[in-house]
């Protein structure tokens, strides 16, 4: 379908749509909507009917302490596979479904957790950091102590740089959750690293800086000093609550837009000294094999990514008919800066059109993209597939590349990192698969 073609149905599509929001209002009493079946209304039992929970008392205000989700939401939870644990669970990843996610912030429970020995519990009142090395006052601090620094709330995403890496031979798994789901988005509040240093003082010979966990796996990251004095934060509060266990309470590491093995939970010390540590996960690990046979070491932010979280493989159009609008809904996502576009192919990328942005846009965030479709006709009957496919752009220049352009750089035998646009197949009785577009 030509450029053209796409534009004029995306204009359509929305002159349909408020051409039928003007009828709704008008003929409101008559119980039409621009989304309701026909079969809704007259006779419908849900309409009809009392209902049971309306003519019973409720459960007590204080009937739960901390609020729970509806027990009709419990599919809208985080998920493991044996094929990206090892044989306890310890060493392994729960993922976010991204595709039951509303705007760009994600909820604690559902966020994704990776960790390598399991999850550690923290007893706050025996938490110490310690911040030594090339300081000119080095410090123990206790969690108290940590928190009389001026703080700042920032809302940033952390992402696992295997996200969609099991895939760069083909996909491996029919769902948005497990394809790309090593993510999530949320409000962080803690202290600049740039802050604490000020009252401490960094010796002019400093360079990088350990990042140490207390858990069992002693995870060890480096960082780059320039790095640590542009926005990396020491995080204790996450969407407006203490982090979770899972997350690394009471303080983890944050370094927006970098890779979320970076951002070290259950933090216990920081060191600064002249050269790297090319600790275990920075040199056995988290490190990406070239066609040429060496490996990309140092590898930090997250480049340029977006998918399509609906229709999706948990989420099709099996329930919808041609002249329908539906709204097709996804994220972008950038390490290296804000989300400045982005593009929908409905032909696995031979043609795009633009997307609109919704909500906040923020840099080093999830950024929410939509469109709106009209269902083309007789498509549950003409065998035609659509395959959707998005690209996101971002201010700091980078677009997203298509399968083919990664590959003649990385091959295939990387495992982190891997951006590319990835494509879905809605077939014509509305399921969809993840596919994959090798060359347009």
């Amino acid at each position: 379908m030509a450029k053209k073609e796409l534009q004029e149905e995306k204009t359509l599509a929305r002159r349909d749509f408020f051409k039928k929001t003007a009828a709704a209002s008008v003929t409101a009493l008559a119980g039409t909507s621009l989304f309701a079946h026909e079969s809704a209304g007259a006779g419908d039992p849900a309409i009809m009917n009392h209902t049971k929970w309306g003519q019973a008392w409720g459960d007590p205000v204080d009937k739960f302490h901390y609020g729970q989700p509806s027990p009709y939401e419990h599919n809208n939870v985080r998920r493991a596979t044996s094929l990206l644990s090892s044989g306890n669970f310890r060493a392994s990843i729960a993922v976010t479904p991204i595709h039951e996610s509303e705007g760009i912030i994600t909820p604690n429970g559902l966020f994704f957790s990776r960790s390598h020995g399991g999850t550690a519990y923290v007893n706050p009142n025996e938490y110490r950091l310690m911040i030594h090395g090339l300081v000119e006052k080095p410090i123990v601090l206790t969690l108290a102590q940590l928190k009389r620094y001026p703080s700042v709330t920032r809302t940033h995403f952390i992402e696992c740089p295997a996200n969609g890496g099991q895939e760069w031979r083909g996909p491996q798994f029919n769902s948005v959750q497990f394809a790309k789901g090593f993510m999530a988005s949320a409000e962080w509040t803690g202290v600049y690293i740039k802050t604490i240093l000020e009252d401490l003082g960094l010796k002019p010979e400093a360079q990088w800086m350990l990042a140490e966990g207390s858990d069992n796996s002693k995870m060890g990251r480096t960082v780059p000093v320039d790095k640590v004095l542009d926005d990396a934060m020491l995080v204790w509060g996450q969407n407006g609550e203490a982090l979770r266990p899972e997350q690394g309470y009471p303080v983890r590491l944050l370094l927006p837009g970098w890779e979320g093995n970076l951002c070290v939970k259950w933090l216990r010390r920081l060191e600064f000294s002249q050269e790297p540590w090319y600790c275990k996960e920075e040199t056995s690990r988290y490190t990406d094999l070239k066609p040429t046979g060496k490996a990309i070491q140092h590898f930090y932010a997250n480049e340029v990514n977006s998918t399509v979280t609906s229709p999706s493989p948990e989420i099709p159009w099996t329930d919808v008919k041609e002249g329908d609008i539906v709204e097709i809904e996804g994220l972008a996502w950038s390490g290296m800066g804000t989300i400045t576009g982005v593009d929908i192919s409905f032909d696995g990328g031979k043609n795009y059109v633009e997307a609109q942005l919704k909500g906040l846009v923020l840099p080093k965030s999830w950024t929410r993209w939509s469109y709106m479709y009209k269902i083309p006709k007789n498509f549950q009957e003409n065998g035609k597939q659509i395959i959707l496919a998005s690209r996101a752009m971002d201010d700091a220049g980078y677009i997203q590349p298509t399968i083919d352009q990664e590959v003649s750089v990385m091959g295939v035998e990387a495992v982190y990192h891997r951006n590319a646009v990835e494509t879905w197949e809605v077939t014509e009785s509305g399921k969809v698969n993840h596919v994959e577009i090798r060359s347009v």
